[in-house]
């Protein structure tokens, strides 16, 4: 229970036109005086004032003391004491040696407040400022908890003693409350509560505590009309609101006198209740403080039910993020892979950050990340659109500044749409950056581009750790500019980051200081913790503590195939040659205990290298390559895609490349610089047959 700042009266002023002036000589004769003066005082010019002869000061002195008690001469209140606020001021300068014999003095009289004027002004007041500051306070939260607390701490001290808010369960989590018509029915938690000092509070129900249900009453049910409940003596509620002793002492706090309750009223829905209560301000709460409170509460209802309504889209919206990121933790033999995202805070949410893990053929590798421009819902689904895309621009085992150019022209067309208004159902990409590698644990290099991406971190072991010196390209969406690729070694159990820009840019930040702040943690990350403690120990250190964007982080450890692992060989473009593939290859899968496979390996190798000898000329390469399946490779200097077809029974030919399809689990093609390169997978476990 919180208690908050004090918000007490400011000083008062008294009007002019309620103050009396008298002019009055040493002697107390009333020299001149006001209109007020002679209703007040009843004392004529040229008489003696008695009521103020006791505020002239003494000899030798200016001025006379204020605020005194006098005795009204007459009138209704004739004979009584009364408070005046008297201030007396010489109207004469004294010079030195002046008896003062000539002396006149102004004297100032006010009428004091009686205790229920003053009340009655300190109620206005506090009603007043209550209205003002809810009109400027509530709504700027688009939290449902945070908006709770404005509420209360609007309302005490000055207006209640203690205030509590309770918001249906169903509302805290972004969900829409049904429709109720019984009070009976209503499930509320405890969410904000604030108190004075003085009041008593210790035994009430704690604040995220679930309330007790209450019986359906007439007392309660006008709270279901979105209609406050006035409870002018608390000794009423332990009759009407039909719970038991020790459940009442959750509710009412001990000594209050007072209380309403208002609902949080909003479309027909009950969203929470508002409770109020006074032990220490001596008024009982009226039907003013429950209009006044109704009408703040109402501001807050709607408040509240923006705030879930928000709380509902990102959490759809944090949902669909996490549904289209790929594990977290993923381990291949290329390379173990860590991501992490973090949305951004100050009422942003969810954005279009992304990162993916591609496993490409020939046991290779692609890493991307990648940022959409924009937050919420939108972003969102543009990522998702972009994701797809460079998944299915992979599966083409395209190079990455092949791919990002084809994704460029993606974009493009997006963006198109949405200026001509053609689409109407999804979401174009205005603006988007991405930076896709990959990684082959057989040479172990890594080949990247990038479009307008921060360029990804190395560490290699035991040195320390460098941002790659990569081409930047323009940001997807620009068009007619190509996307350099930049290739670098990585030795076995390198970590390379992949990052967003999020992580290391921040309000008012210099991204040169972000990436310092990167590459230092990446210095001193300990290399026997598990990625997913380094990612996490990096974006404690280097995120800032309210990011303005939403961050990825991607860590690869890479791996790296052994010299036994692989099987390499170049052939002349000679048909000879191919018996002499065929026995290379089924040598090398004795020596790896894997002649289960060699009949289905020995036709593959036949196939492909008659195909690369007969149309695409030499040098005709042949690879093997051993892990959890077998691949098999055959390169060759020409550009030309095969196509698989089904031969028909009078074609002599056609049929090699059906059979490989048949006998494989997987097979491809991808264009190198210096041809293509047609590959196989079989599962180690056999072939399918």
């Amino acid at each position: 229970m919180r208690e908050p700042e004090h918000r007490g009266p400011g000083p008062t002023s008294v009007p002019v036109s309620e103050t009396a002036a008298v002019v009055l000589d040493d002697a107390g004769v009333v020299v001149a005086r006001s209109e007020l003066a002679a209703t007040l005082l009843e004392c004529s010019p040229g008489q003696t004032c008695a009521p103020l002869l006791g505020l002239l000061p003494r000899a030798g002195t200016d001025a006379g003391p204020v605020g005194h008690l006098v005795t009204i001469p007459g009138g209704d209140h004739a004979g009584q004491e009364a408070p005046l606020l008297c201030t007396v001021v010489r109207l004469t300068a004294r010079t030195p040696g002046d008896s003062g014999t000539d002396a006149q003095w102004l004297v100032l009289v006010t009428p004091a407040e009686t205790e229920a004027e003053a009340a009655e002004r300190d109620a206005w007041r506090r009603r007043s400022g209550l209205s003002h500051a809810a009109a400027a306070g509530i709504g700027a939260s688009l939290d449902v908890t945070e908006t709770a607390e404005t509420l209360v701490d609007l309302l005490v001290p000055d207006f209640a003693d203690l205030a509590t808010v309770d918001i249906a369960e169903q509302v805290l989590v972004g969900d829409e409350p049904p429709h109720l018509d019984t009070s009976g029915d209503v499930r509320l938690r405890r969410t904000a509560a604030a108190q004075s000092p003085e009041i008593s509070a210790e035994d009430l129900l704690a604040v995220g505590e679930a309330l007790p249900p209450v019986p359906d009453s007439s007392l309660m049910r006008p709270l279901m009309k979105g209609l406050p409940v006035v409870v002018p003596d608390v000794a009423t509620l332990h009759v009407k609101l039909g719970v038991d002793p020790e459940t009442l002492t959750l509710f009412v706090p001990r000594g209050a006198h007072s209380s309403v309750a208002v609902p949080l009223y909003a479309r027909g829905l009950i969203l929470g209740c508002v409770t109020v209560w006074r032990s220490q301000l001596p008024s009982a709460f009226g039907e003013e403080d429950a209009a006044l409170l109704l009408d703040v509460v109402s501001r807050a209802a709607l408040g509240v039910d923006n705030a879930r309504r928000y709380t509902k889209e990102h959490r759809s919206v944090v949902a669909l993020q996490r549904s289209l990121l790929p594990r977290a933790a993923l381990d291949s033999a290329a390379a173990e892979t860590v991501g992490v995202y973090q949305p951004a805070s100050g009422g942003l949410g969810v954005g279009g950050d992304w990162f993916d893990v591609i496993p490409l053929p020939s046991l290779r590798v692609a890493f991307v990340v990648g940022d959409v421009v924009g937050h919420g819902l939108d972003a969102t689904a543009a990522m998702a659109r972009l994701r797809t895309a460079v998944q299915a621009l992979a599966d083409l085992d395209l190079d990455p500044g092949e791919l990002l150019t084809h994704l460029d022209d993606l974009v493009l067309g997006l963006a198109g749409e949405e200026v001509t208004g053609d689409s109407r159902s999804e979401t174009a990409v205005l603006g988007a950056t991405c930076l896709y590698a990959v990684y082959d644990p057989v040479t172990r290099e890594c080949a990247a581009a990038t479009a307008g991406h921060p360029p990804p971190a190395v560490l290699s072991p035991g040195e320390e750790p460098i941002f790659v010196d990569t081409m930047p390209g323009p940001p997807l969406g620009v068009g007619g500019m190509p996307f350099e690729v930049t290739e670098f070694a990585a030795q076995p159990g390198s970590m390379l980051a992949f990052f967003t820009d999020g992580l290391v840019e921040s309000r008012g930040g210099d991204i040169d200081e972000g990436m310092e702040r990167l590459r230092s943690a990446l210095a001193g990350a300990n290399p026997d913790l598990t990625l997913g403690e380094i990612s996490q120990g990096i974006f404690d250190s280097v995120l800032p503590q309210e990011p303005s964007d939403d961050a990825a982080l991607l860590l690869a450890r890479t791996h790296a195939l052994s010299s036994d692992q692989v099987a390499e060989w170049e052939l002349e473009a000679d048909l000879s040659l191919v018996a002499h593939a065929r026995e290379l290859v089924t040598g090398r899968l004795s020596d790896w205990q894997l002649d289960d496979l060699s009949f289905v390996t020995e036709l593959v190798v036949s196939e492909l290298v008659t195909n690369a000898i007969r149309y695409a000329g030499e040098p005709v390469g042949l690879r093997l390559i051993r892990d959890r399946v077998l691949v098999c490779e055959v390169s060759d200097p020409s550009s030309t895609q095969p196509r698989l077809r089904r031969a028909r029974e009078t074609d002599e030919g056609g049929r090699g490349l059906f059979l490989v399809a048949q006998l494989t689990d997987r097979w491809g093609c991808r264009f190198t610089r210096t041809g293509k390169t047609i590959w196989t997978e079989q599962p180690i476990g056999g072939p399918l047959v």
